[in-house]
């Protein structure tokens, strides 16, 4: 037993260092448990390691974001949800309480509802229908314990768009939703034959600050913006934009040029990008026999005047390279016309023949 006396301490120790590495396990755990592990096993291994500077510590522990900073980068992130806005139809739900619940509450043009036993105005416009219900329920706080409210868009009339112009299906729609300029384009099944080269989008004012407040201080010449209809049309992030309440989007007509005459189809063609006129006259099918190819003849009109004049081209040179194809502009009318005689011929047979086959049969016994 005195033998062993002078190995007691050397017990003691070896069990306290035995405890306190149960409890920094012990610790190591529950912090795991919190998310915190990296953070703690950076500081518990640096004192192992005597010879490492402070930088190299510090350097070591890893970085952790901040809660705030969490929650600044989830409120940067764009908000589609749809909000409440003047015209809008609501359904209001108290929970044990039909009395004060309220269907088909229309919101007032100044963004403002009203509801049982609450004296003052609850302005709903501009919130989604979570934060409306909230700002109920706290105002039923000084009547009711805890009151649990839900609120429902019966009917949306706020935010109300038109696409006019050269589409396929003119329109006005009532957005749930954010929406983009080239999306809602399909709703108006796209861009017509007829479409020129660039869209419009023409901006509403805000009917109430709240809806958007950087248009108070807006520049009203930006209340007109032009987009390129191709860039659009490839969903260029510059040129495809969130659409906005009241907005109206228009697409201008192409510019137009006329064939007529002597070729297989007469035709309007939109002047979408340069065309000379041997393009044009290929468009329209060609020209027929019997065509005086030498005397095509342009007219236009002067820009910004009442005044024509004609332009003769010769189509017979332009094919043989003898002279310049002549570029058209917006508003002309090419008129490929019939040879002499036979021009008169074919005019009064194609005035006698339609009359004849009108007339009625009879038999002769």
């Amino acid at each position: 037993m005195f033998h062993n006396r002078p190995n007691q301490p050397n017990s003691r120790n070896g069990q306290k260092m035995f405890r306190r590495l149960v409890v920094d396990g012990s610790l190591i755990a529950a912090v795991t448990a919190t998310g915190l592990v990296a953070t703690v096993k950076a500081q518990v291994a640096a004192p192992m390691n005597s010879s490492a500077s402070v930088g190299e510590k510090v350097a070591n522990t890893p970085s952790t974001q901040s809660p705030a900073a969490v929650v600044a980068a989830a409120t940067s992130q764009p908000d589609d949800r749809y909000r409440i806005g003047p015209g809008d139809v609501l359904d209001i739900r108290i929970f044990n309480r039909p009395n004060l619940s309220r269907d088909a509450v229309r919101v007032e043009g100044n963004g403002m509802i009203r509801m049982p036993l609450i004296d003052t105005e609850i302005q709903a416009a501009c919130k989604t229908e979570g934060e409306l219900a909230g700002e109920i329920s706290r105002s039923y706080i000084k009547y009711y314990k805890n009151p649990q409210v839900d609120v429902f868009i019966k009917e949306y009339h706020s935010k109300q768009v038109a696409v006019i112009g050269a589409v396929n299906e003119q329109s006005r729609f009532e957005l749930q939703r954010r929406i983009r300029l080239l999306e809602l384009l399909t709703f108006a099944k796209g861009p017509s034959t007829k479409a020129g080269q660039t869209i419009n989008i023409i901006h509403a004012p805000p009917s109430l600050a709240c809806q958007n407040p950087e248009a108070a201080n807006q520049d009203p010449t930006k209340a007109f913006v032009s987009y390129k209809l191709s860039e659009t049309m490839q969903g260029d992030p510059l040129a495809n934009p969130y659409i906005e309440p009241g907005d109206i989007i228009t697409i201008p007509e192409a510019a137009q040029i006329y064939v007529v005459g002597n070729v297989l189809s007469p035709l309007t063609i939109p002047l979408r990008e340069p065309i000379t006129i041997t393009r044009a006259v290929a468009m329209a099918g060609g020209v027929k026999q019997d065509t005086k190819k030498d005397k095509i003849r342009i007219v236009r009109q002067e820009p910004g005047t009442a005044t024509k004049r004609e332009i003769f081209v010769d189509l017979s040179a332009i094919e043989k390279k003898r002279a310049e194809d002549v570029a058209l502009l917006p508003n002309d009318i090419v008129d490929v016309p019939l040879s002499g005689g036979k021009s008169f011929m074919r005019s009064l047979l194609g005035g006698v023949v339609p009359n004849i086959a009108g007339l009625p049969t009879r038999v002769i016994p």
